[in-house]
């Protein structure tokens, strides 16, 4: 699974119209344009949300408070979907002393494009004693997608992060493949501006990645879950409730930062994994009893 990432970073071709991504978004103006800025800050009794500017069609739910002080936040996109064109731009701040865990409610959806890239760009910044849960529901790349997408993690020396990302490829329920288009994901994790992790993913439809060993080896469905803070025990703790996995799977700690890697066959199968090991790293790292969202079972 370690291999998968570097070798799709190595890739020729992920240079050139894949790094102007945004650039050719920004020059298509048929798409929408859609910000979100969210900030949450610690109160008495609970973390409040300080502030959710939006323009175009994003929006953030009202907060609730399923267990106290931690803030669960559900980020809507009432379109559904993201065509070539769209540029949505997602960012999330988190105070001092502050919990935010934050969601969505269902798939994020990148439709075919005739050309134009679908850009979504996140940026979420903790600071220092405070901790983001950052669990979005899956993202699926139909078939001829052109997808950008790059979440970025800023860390303060002492914040705490727990997070993951989820992306299907076509629609194998529906018989629909990833022949044709492009998907591109990055994740970037920085503790105070000091890289800790750089991945980038580049799979071209139809692709020898999709089908070979080294690649994805057929499985249409890929997850990376991220926590900071992690030890040995966590990692060994989640490296034996996997070891039963039917599907490949590593964790790997670098200094204390902890990757789980996931492959499979589709987002309710992943999901199920994410949601199981996030519920063993909870209570470890962050000191909380798991509380999935209301939203997960609806």
């Amino acid at each position: 699974m370690d291999g998968l990432v570097s070798h799709n970073a190595a890739k020729p071709k992920a240079s050139g119209a894949a790094d102007h991504a945004a650039a050719d978004a920004a020059s298509d103006t048929s798409g929408w344009r859609a910000s979100l800025d969210v900030g949450f800050v610690a109160g008495n009794e609970r973390t409040q949300l300080s502030g959710r500017r939006h323009s175009g069609p994003l929006r953030v739910q009202r907060p609730f408070y399923p267990e106290g002080f931690p803030c669960h936040a559900y980020v809507l996109h009432p379109p559904g979907g993201i065509v070539g064109g769209d540029q949505l731009a997602i960012s999330v701040d988190v105070e001092a002393g502050a919990h935010a865990l934050v969601t969505t409610p269902a798939a994020n959806k990148f439709y075919r494009s005739a050309g134009p890239w679908a850009v979504q760009r996140q940026h979420l910044r903790v600071a220092d004693r405070a901790t983001l849960e950052w669990l979005p529901q899956e993202q699926i790349a139909f078939q001829a997608a052109q997808a950008d997408t790059l979440t970025s993690v800023d860390l303060a020396p002492q914040a705490r992060f727990l997070g993951w990302e989820l992306t299907c490829l076509g629609r194998p329920a529906a018989g629909e493949g990833f022949e044709r288009g492009v998907m591109r994901n990055r994740l970037e994790l920085r503790r105070g501006g000091r890289p800790l992790l750089l991945e980038r993913n580049r799979i071209d439809g139809g692709s020898p990645v999709l089908d070979q060993p080294w690649g994805l080896g057929g499985y249409p469905a890929m997850a990376t879950l991220v926590a900071v803070g992690a030890s040995v025990g966590e990692r060994d703790a989640l490296r034996e409730w996997l070891a039963g996995s039917d599907s490949p799977c590593a964790v790997t700690l670098l200094d204390d930062v902890l990757v789980l890697r996931w492959l499979g066959s589709g987002a309710q199968e992943g999901l199920g994994v994410l949601e199981r090991a996030w519920s063993l790293l909870r209570p470890r790292l962050l000191g909380r009893e798991p509380s999935p969202p209301r939203i997960w079972r609806t």
